[in-house]
């Protein structure tokens, strides 16, 4: 039996976050292929903390800046160890080379922060995005670690390119695997369902930043719809969350959703007038494999629906927005359409069967041939040196420190 590590930033919440279904995702997909998994990070297991132990994954914590990782990576020998965003290729990427220089070593991006935090710089400072916004100082961090790597997974085609075509990075460092997604046809039908929902964990500020565009554009819909009323789903709600209810308006603060499904599948219409983000939205993949139609913003879409049509509506236009989420909650015929249109992008862009094989042949092909791989990634060479030098340095530095 083939060895995975991953090391976690944090041990997976798939209930709150779509960066925990990807790691539950990634790790059915190395099951399939009969990898004994263990899972370690430096965070500690919550409440709702996916039970791993159910899919019998190995886990445990582990120290920064600790020689303990040491043994321990070196006692399980691992094939290959996955880092959960650059963060943690940062941290124990050197010591992973450094004990198991033969582990293929693969970056899951999650998504690309620093494209992240760029947009949402140029939001805060009510700003164009310009390209020199891109090279900022977790560009320069996130890239050193891309080209560290073996392998990184970039979650969503618009990021695959600006990588390729941008930034001039080798294909053969990078793999498009995005979130998986399957059908699951509501029979709730349009007469059986009401009132409009947003979803997001408020951890995560573009989220945050949507409900507060939310609770501006709902008095005008509201107008025009006074019978209904928008209810907003989230884990992680924080007091300045529950500020925002308001009954007599019909803003509703609901908190953590303990079933996604049941919600998505009462709902009329689902509003993301997400301002900036990167990666691929999941609340809007979920939206799809439900059959709830949608209105959201450019941001929301990209790389989703390539050349099909959406499941509702996309607009930047506030005004637009308004009149486009009321024709969608009162238009049975169009939000019919809205809701194959669904289920056909979920089919044709997101099923696990369109990128599984590819994905497996892959991290083969680099396996067997590992030496050569990395020799074509001169760059990589070059930084995985220097970095052995600086970052080991600094690491023994501070457990030495902490020591006394």
């Amino acid at each position: 039996m083939k060895n995975l590590i991953i090391i976690g930033k944090v041990f997976p919440e798939p209930n709150s976050t779509a960066a925990g279904s990807r790691m539950i995702q990634l790790m059915d997909l190395f099951l399939t292929q009969n990898y004994q998994i263990t899972f370690l990070s430096t965070a500690t297991i919550s409440e709702n903390s996916f039970d791993l132990s159910s899919k019998n994954i190995h886990f445990q914590n582990i120290l920064l800046n600790d020689s303990s990782f040491d043994e321990l990576i070196k006692n399980i020998n691992p094939d290959i160890v996955v880092f959960d965003r650059f963060t943690t290729e940062e941290q124990f990427g050197w010591r992973v080379s450094e004990q198991v220089p033969n582990a293929v070593k693969i970056l899951d991006t999650e998504d690309l922060h620093f494209l992240r935090n760029a947009r949402e710089k140029a939001f805060k400072q009510n700003k164009v995005l310009e390209n020199s916004d891109l090279i900022n100082g977790v560009f320069k961090r996130e890239m050193a670690s891309i080209l560290r790597c073996d392998l990184s997974l970039i979650i969503s085609e618009f990021e695959m390119n600006l990588l390729i075509e941008k930034f001039k990075f080798d294909e053969n460092i990078l793999f498009y695997l995005p979130l998986f997604g399957e059908v699951k046809k509501s029979e709730t039908s349009f007469s059986e369902r009401k009132n409009f929902i947003s979803i997001g964990n408020f951890l995560h500020e573009p989220n945050w930043q949507t409900v507060l565009q939310l609770k501006k554009l709902w008095k005008d819909i509201k107008k025009q719809l006074p019978e209904a009323e928008i209810h907003i789903y989230g884990a992680y709600a924080s007091e300045k969350v529950f500020q925002l209810h308001n009954e007599k308006e019909g803003f509703i603060i609901k908190g953590r959703a303990e079933s996604v499904e049941t919600v998505f599948n009462t709902a009329k219409v689902l509003l993301a007038p997400i301002p900036f983000g990167a990666g691929i939205k999941g609340k809007l993949l979920e939206s799809m494999q439900f059959g709830l139609p949608n209105v959201t913003s450019t941001v929301g879409a990209e790389s989703m629906h390539g050349n099909l049509d959406w499941n509702g509506f996309i607009t930047d236009n506030e005004n637009e927005f308004i009149e486009k989420a009321v024709l969608l909650y009162q238009d049975e015929n169009l939000w019919q359409k809205s809701q194959e249109n669904g289920y056909k992008i979920v089919e044709n862009r997101f099923k696990k069967e369109l990128f599984e094989p590819h994905f497996i042949h892959k991290i083969q092909e680099i396996s067997e041939n590992l030496e050569s791989h990395r020799n074509q990634n001169f760059l990589g060479q070059i930084l995985q040196h220097h970095t052995l030098q600086s970052t080991k340095y600094l690491s023994k530095w501070i457990e030495e420190k902490n020591k006394k």
